[in-house]
């Protein structure tokens, strides 16, 4: 089993910039997919950016060109640096793996509000 643990959330003004951080519990295989999404109050939790573990990265058009996803493998983490942060990127953050055999891990998020 993996624990995920997410920080780095906080109150930022329009057009501040975050970056959160998402540690495992154990180490992560380079070619496990792996995430952030985020959810809004009555919304689906939706996809923000992710490494899909072959090289290639999914990322949500509204977040494009703004938000980054780095990882580091060496030290269990996956970060998302977030520029220019808009008042609508209000959401709570959530780290994901994708694990072959055990399944998909989520974190308990973190809390990210931008005010204008």
């Amino acid at each position: 089993q993996v624990q995920l643990l997410e920080s780095g959330g906080g109150l930022v003004q329009a057009g501040g910039s975050l970056r959160l951080s998402c540690a495992a519990s154990k180490s992560i295989f380079s070619s496990n997919p792996m995430g952030w999404y985020r959810q809004t109050p009555g919304k689906q939790r939706e996809l923000v950016v992710e490494e899909t573990g072959s090289g290639g990265t999914n990322t949500a058009d509204s977040v494009k060109g703004r938000f980054t996803v780095s990882r580091d493998n060496a030290k269990n983490s996956l970060y998302l640096q977030m520029n220019s942060l808009k008042p609508e990127d209000t959401a709570i953050y959530y780290c994901r793996v994708v694990t072959p055999f055990s399944g998909v891990y989520w974190g308990q998020g973190t809390r990210v509000t931008v005010f204008s």
